[in-house]
């Protein structure tokens, strides 16, 4: 019985229930396939709003679990009483082994992201030229490497529990630091501009272990910090230093969730993460849709 149950929940995950040729519903996550790669898959809830092209974009990236459905339907509330329309990648190991970091395959999970974004605007005329982000875990890690890729797409980010970060630092090749790398060569980091992004770090206060999901070098440990807690505190100042240094303005938080570990299950039950990355992204509740 529970195989049985298993298996419709993967079918569910996988499946592309709306063609691009049909309308899209309101007020309901449906899953699809990329257009112009059909193995590309997302999720995507739109508002029951009157005027969809108004709305703000928000996009929230899984972990190495790959629950990228299960950040849809937690976060569609939200996206339902902000206004906002929420999508939610999927990169799964077959094509993005190493999304983290964009990958190194055919396609890379930045460009995999455009992509998506793009189709998002061809299906509903919503502006996607500035998206907010929010990732959790390895998720954390790819959102807050795309925003320093590419601030001029990102309005503001909200990182969970990542594991290590890109640090602010030509002297280290990416994704250690910003110095560009040959199987990236189009990828280039300007801190003039990456800086610029708000960003605020939540992480568990129990999220101690260095388990099997934890990065762990001499270096990163150097640079970093032992713990997520310890590595998202000094990134977060880090960051601000560097803005610091250029008269740039801008607002990076670290703040700890109370009694929870790296289950992000458990951060959305106990500590009201959810309802937080949004209020971080777009300020206090409202009812008024966009």
């Amino acid at each position: 019985m529970t195989s049985s149950i298993h298996a419709r929940q993967i079918n569910e995950e996988l499946s592309c229930d709306y063609p691009i040729t049909e309308s899209l519903p309101l007020g309901r996550v449906i899953s699809r396939c990329l257009k112009q790669r059909e193995e590309q898959r997302y999720h995507l809830y739109l508002p029951k709003s009157k005027n969809i092209k108004a709305c703000r974009v928000f996009v929230s990236v899984h972990g190495i679990s790959r629950n990228a459905k299960r950040h849809a339907c937690l976060f569609s509330k939200y996206a339902e009483r902000y206004g906002i329309i929420l999508i939610a990648p999927l990169f799964d190991k077959k094509h993005h082994a190493n999304y983290q970091r964009f990958g190194r395959s055919e396609l890379r999970s930045d460009i995999a992201l455009q992509l998506i974004c793009a189709e998002v605007l061809e299906l509903t005329g919503v502006d996607v030229s500035q998206i907010y982000m929010f990732g959790y875990s390895g998720g954390g890690q790819f959102v807050h490497r795309y925003a320093m890729a590419y601030p001029e797409q990102v309005a503001g980010i909200v990182i969970g529990a990542a594991g290590w970060y890109t640090f602010p630092d030509i002297n280290h090749v990416f994704p250690y630091g910003i110095r560009s790398r040959k199987n990236l060569p189009d990828v280039c980091f300007d801190p003039s501009r990456f800086l610029r992004v708000p960003a605020t770090v939540f992480v568990g206060d129990k999220d101690l272990q260095r388990d099997d999901a934890l990065r762990k070098s001499r270096s990163i440990d150097s640079q970093q910090g032992e713990t997520r807690v310890t590595r998202g505190l000094h990134w977060v100042q880090a960051m601000q230093h560097a803005a610091n240094e250029r008269g740039i303005i801008n607002r990076y938080q670290f703040e700890l969730l109370k009694d929870v570990d790296h289950s992000f299950s458990r951060c959305v039950k106990r500590a009201n993460m959810c309802q937080k990355v949004f209020q971080s992204l777009f300020g206090g509740e409202c009812s008024a849709v966009c």
